[in-house]
């Protein structure tokens, strides 16, 4: 479960002189672009024209950061930036770095990679810009991305780290989810405009979503009367351990779609349930599937998996065949 989430940077594994390494942009509007990491030459990133590396944005210094050789390790060190730079959701002086370590510079996420040298050169200022210029649309994003290449648990610990605001818009082939967010804070969250789910559950849910495509729009100063008020290491870690416990329930739960009926005769005492049961049973009898008792259910999705398999076990609810 932790291994989804961000370390802090080390020294440990780290990267050899003996095979070539890259930096990808995985985030931003460079997305797609690869830099090599020459042993002998060190790289200077951020807005200034002059140097190896130019992120042209807002919320990049002049001179952001240095990348460099330290014998056989790479290291990354700020230069006194105005926003920071950021390494595995840690912000960072200097620090070495290591193969599948995650840099947040401005609004560029770039991961260390090891490259054969075909994808990754060392490229120019320019060269940079054709890989923005690629990807340039009408509507101007701040970041964006794919969740397969930067877990969504990872990127809401890095925006949370750099104290970013926006909605983050998840869109997969079926579904659009929204995760807000305010310096850093993330306050409410939403799939598929569903209001009637509260936002502590669809936000559990979305932390299941392995594809999708990610931007992050500008604040939103839409009022929400039960915004979320935990931290985001908390709900992460809290929506881990539940998703963990959910999918060892699911083999003991029939399909989303499944119609539901009370057991006829009933044989099960009804005084044997708990008043959350009770609740639970009320909703498959008035709604009848289970996606709709999960969407209707007061509580977080494994408390009311777990309402659920206890109804099916003894025999209380059923299959309609």
């Amino acid at each position: 479960m932790s291994d989804l989430l961000f370390k802090t940077a080390s020294n440990t594994n780290a990267v050899s002189k003996r095979r070539p390494y890259a930096l990808r942009f995985i985030s931003g509007k460079y997305q797609g672009g690869e830099v090599l990491l020459a042993p002998t030459k060190e790289i200077v990133v951020g807005r200034s024209s002059d140097l190896e590396m130019v992120l042209v944005e807002d919320m990049v210094s002049r001179k952001h950061a240095r990348i460099f050789w330290d014998e056989d390790q790479i290291c990354i060190e700020d230069l006194g930036s105005t926003n920071g730079t950021f390494v595995n959701g840690e912000k960072i002086k200097q620090t070495g770095l290591k193969e599948g370590d995650r840099i947040l510079i401005g609004t560029s996420i770039l991961k260390v990679i090891a490259s054969d040298g075909s994808g990754a050169v060392e490229r120019s200022p320019q060269d940079l810009e054709s890989v923005a210029a690629e990807r340039r649309t009408s509507q101007v994003r701040t970041m964006s991305g794919a969740i397969d290449e930067i877990p969504l648990p990872d990127l809401l610990q890095l925006l949370a780290s750099s104290k970013k605001s926006g909605v983050l818009v998840v869109r997969t082939e079926d579904d659009v989810g929204r995760i807000y967010l305010r310096k850093g804070q993330l306050y409410f969250a939403i799939i598929n405009d569903l209001t009637e789910v509260e936002p502590l559950k669809s936000l559990f849910r979305l932390l299941t979503w392995q594809k999708g495509l990610f931007d992050l729009d500008p604040p939103d100063d839409t009022k929400f009367e039960n915004e979320i008020d935990v931290s985001v290491p908390e709900l992460l870690m809290e929506g881990l351990r539940q998703l963990d416990e959910f999918n060892s329930l699911k083999v003991h739960l029939p399909d989303l779609q499944a119609r539901m009926r009370l057991a006829s005769p009933l044989t099960a005492p009804l005084r044997k349930l708990s008043p959350e049961e009770l609740d639970v049973l009320q909703l498959a009898i008035n709604h009848g599937t289970l996606e709709s008792v999960f969407n209707k259910s007061k509580t977080l999705d494994l408390d009311t998996a777990q309402c659920l398999a206890r109804l099916y076990k003894d025999k209380y609810l059923m299959v309609m065949g």
